[in-house]
């Protein structure tokens, strides 16, 4: 092994990818580059202590304190909570993440999960599972009106694909005098939000888990949704108060929710929301995609340019204090 790789991947893979084809999709953007690929501790060891630029999901502190020349750390979470943000800007080293590449997935599935609803198809699988066939009624998404809360990549996302479907969108995000790509934008205090809940048929949550949005959508907001409204979270579990979304879909005060997060995460295998037949569940699967490598690469590589030419770096996180 090359001992004074420029770029080095940490061995821990995820989502079922191997760490192994990122390594292979920097080597195609950076040719020029050498970069190593860990297997081991001992040879994440020697690879970070020469490296300039590392990544992975995290970075141990005691590697950090053998990397010398580090002046990067790409993180291939979109969420670093878990990272030693700190220590890592103690030691002169930016910190990124992955934010953005899984939004096409994301966004792809909250529509899908709407359009379920609206087509009521969720019913149809249950029919066939039955092997019934009888008929039932079904409504339109067009001329619905969706509310995204949250239009930074996701929501952003999610507004682009909802072009063509003639429904009208708000969207509701920190600085409203920015505009956005919906018809209508309004911030997060609290009169804004349940006038855009209380004209909503479509609720989707996109925005960061912060002590702002922490229970955003509470028993209050959910009281303001009309009983036709569907609540479907592609953020974190925590933004919606679990107790009073299972009280509005037991008592039918909402149509429905489709849930890619949940708080409890992962979902108790006894939690009364699995026994909900108008609450849909998947398993944080919304932003897997075959194409998660090749979307970081391309933040990654455009970074290590960054770094040469003294640009701003993508995805910043953490500035190095150094």
């Amino acid at each position: 092994m090359n001992d004074t790789p420029e770029i080095a991947v940490l061995r821990e893979g995820t989502e079922g990818l191997s760490m192994g084809s990122y390594a292979e999709e920097l080597r195609k953007r950076l040719p020029d580059r050498e970069v190593g690929l860990a297997r081991t501790p001992a040879e994440e060891r020697e690879l970070v202590e020469h490296a300039r630029v590392v990544t992975g999901i995290d970075l141990d502190e005691a590697l950090l304190d053998r990397a010398d020349r580090l002046e990067l750390f790409a993180c291939t979470f979109a969420g670093t909570d878990h990272v030693p943000t700190a220590a890592l800007a103690d030691h002169g080293v930016a910190v990124t993440n992955a934010g953005g590449i899984h939004a096409p997935g994301i966004a792809e599935q909250a529509i899908g999960n709407m359009l379920v609803f609206a087509r009521r198809l969720h019913e149809g699988w249950r029919r066939k599972q039955n092997s019934e066939w009888r008929h039932f009624q079904s409504s339109e998404f067009t001329d619905s009106t969706v509310t995204i809360v949250g239009l930074g990549s996701i929501g952003q996302a999610v507004a682009q694909r909802l072009q063509g479907f003639e429904v009208d969108t708000i969207g509701v995000r920190y600085s409203p005098e920015k505009g956005g790509p919906t018809d209508e934008v309004v911030g997060f205090d609290g009169d804004a939000v349940h006038d855009a809940f209380a004209r909503s048929e479509y609720v989707v949550v996109a925005c960061p888990l912060t002590d702002l949005t922490r229970g955003l959508v509470g028993e209050a907001e959910l009281a303001t949704l009309p009983p036709n409204a569907v609540v479907v979270n592609a953020a974190r579990g925590g933004i919606v108060d679990t107790d009073a979304l299972v009280a509005a879909l037991q008592s039918n005060k909402i149509r429905g929710a489709a849930l890619d997060v949940t708080d409890p995460e992962p979902l108790p295998a006894d939690h009364p929301l699995w026994d909900l037949e108008n609450c849909l569940v998947t398993p944080h699967t919304g932003g897997h995609t075959p194409k998660h490598w090749e979307r970081l690469a391309d933040i990654v590589a455009r970074n290590v340019t960054a770094l040469d030419e003294g640009g701003d770096l993508e995805n910043l996180v953490v500035a190095p204090d150094g």
